[in-house]
């Protein structure tokens, strides 16, 4: 008769819910990932910011387009005898610089080719932006699962540990057994505690992604960390990345400012000629002289002695050594991150694989076996304990290899110059 009662208040244990689950957020809200994506494309204070140099970029060019301003002058003269003032006169002149070798144009291309780097940086930058911030939220959703893990094992060893509480007032086991299942559930109950607090700060980082500022508010991500697994061709995915990866564009244009900046290097060294006319006017006290009117027209050229220093010619050219090399680097390194990438990917399926072909159940069968045994008294409890952690660690490490691949994929694609996820 104990026996039966004891194995009906671990069975109905087991199919309640005796506890809720731990308070979270005063306010969550679900999201999705595509929703998810668009909100940090267009919140996401930190592409905010980036955004800011392509429009100094474009600034940059209307600064570049700017003609030197003319100089006006103006004096006053007077004569003199002696103590005597004789006359008194007046000139006027105006002064322009006058660029006939091409500056003005070359500072502009420069200006241009700088202003679609910085739109070619900005795009590697939401390249970047785009994987960081889907790994968040694969971050998110693997928390999420683990609470709940964390959650299930402590209310199973909470009903266990109170049914051992009554099974030690009917006689049926020992109090050492009622003692180390109440402090199992102890246990379990600060682990809770902790990946409860992972969950919130998961959270938070997505309010942080998608520049979200309401403090009382978390996004609570809607997906799963499950998918199809995907063939990729890696010869394809390299073909792609050279035409498509931000990174790669950014070089090239990088290589096209430094050839840029050699032209301006060396029309800046050619001279600039000043042209000035000017008026003047002057009249004299009768018996001094008659008023006289002048008109003058001048050419200033400049003496370029600094032109024996070639420091900004050779800076320009070692500039263009440069940019080839980052460009060869950057073609190199596209095919190394895909390869890498491609070998974490097929890893992280293989090992999903091996969780698909039953560890899961046969895991929780033990279990379930271990628990139904120990309440008719024909096992012990540091069996049922084992078969528990056992299965707590087997679900921990599925959920960690769903994440390693959802985070494989989104580094694969990253490195290909793609995006065509959804979780």
């Amino acid at each position: 008769m104990r026996i039966f009662i004891t194995v009906l208040i671990i069975v109905c244990g087991l199919s309640y819910n005796c506890f809720s689950q731990p308070d979270s957020a005063s306010n969550q809200i679900a999201l999705k990932f595509n929703d998810y994506m668009d909100l940090v494309a267009k919140h996401n204070l930190d592409f905010a910011a980036e955004r800011y140099e392509v429009s100094k970029a474009e600034a940059a060019i209307e600064i570049a387009k700017v003609f030197p301003d003319p100089n006006i002058s103006f004096g006053m003269s007077q004569d003199h005898e002696g103590h005597t003032t004789t006359g008194n006169g007046i000139t006027g002149g105006l002064d322009e610089t006058v660029d006939i070798f091409g500056k003005r144009r070359a500072r502009i291309d420069l200006a241009k080719s700088q202003h679609e780097l910085s739109k070619a940086l900005l795009s590697d930058f939401f390249r970047n932006l785009q994987a960081q911030s889907a790994e968040t939220f694969l971050e998110a959703l693997k928390q999420k699962q683990l609470f709940e893990v964390k959650l299930s094992s402590y209310q199973t060893m909470k009903r266990l540990a109170e049914a051992d509480s009554i099974r030690l007032k009917l006689g049926s086991i020992m109090e050492i057994d009622a003692v180390q299942s109440k402090l199992e559930a102890g246990s379990l109950y600060n682990e809770l505690l902790q990946s409860e607090a992972d969950l919130k700060n998961s959270y938070i980082l997505l309010s942080q992604m998608t520049g979200s500022l309401k403090v009382d508010t978390l996004w609570n991500p809607s997906g799963s960390l499950v998918f199809k697994p995907r063939n990729f061709v890696m010869a394809d995915l390299i073909v792609t990345a050279r035409d498509k990866r931000a990174d790669l564009v950014a070089a090239l244009y990088n290589k096209e400012v430094a050839h840029k900046a050699l032209t301006l290097a060396q029309k800046e060294r050619k001279i600039d000629l000043g042209l000035s006319v000017g008026i003047g006017n002057s009249s004299y006290i009768s018996g001094y002289g008659p008023s006289v009117a002048t008109v003058s027209a001048g050419i200033a050229i400049p003496l370029k002695f600094s032109n024996f220093y070639k420091g900004d010619l050779k800076l320009a050219q070692f500039q263009i050594s440069q940019s080839e090399v980052l460009y060869q680097k950057a073609g190199l390194q596209i095919k190394s991150e895909i390869s890498q990438a491609m070998q974490n990917y097929l890893a992280s399926c293989k090992q999903v694989e091996s969780y698909d072909k039953g560890m899961l159940e046969s895991a929780q069968t033990v279990r379930k076996g271990k628990i139904y045994s120990y309440s008719r008294g024909e096992t012990s409890l540091l069996e049922v304990l084992n078969a528990q952690r056992t299965y707590n660690d087997i679900q921990q490490s599925y959920y960690e290899t769903l994440f390693n691949r959802a985070v494989a994929l989104v580094e694969l694609e990253k490195a290909a110059g793609i995006w065509d996820i959804s979780f």
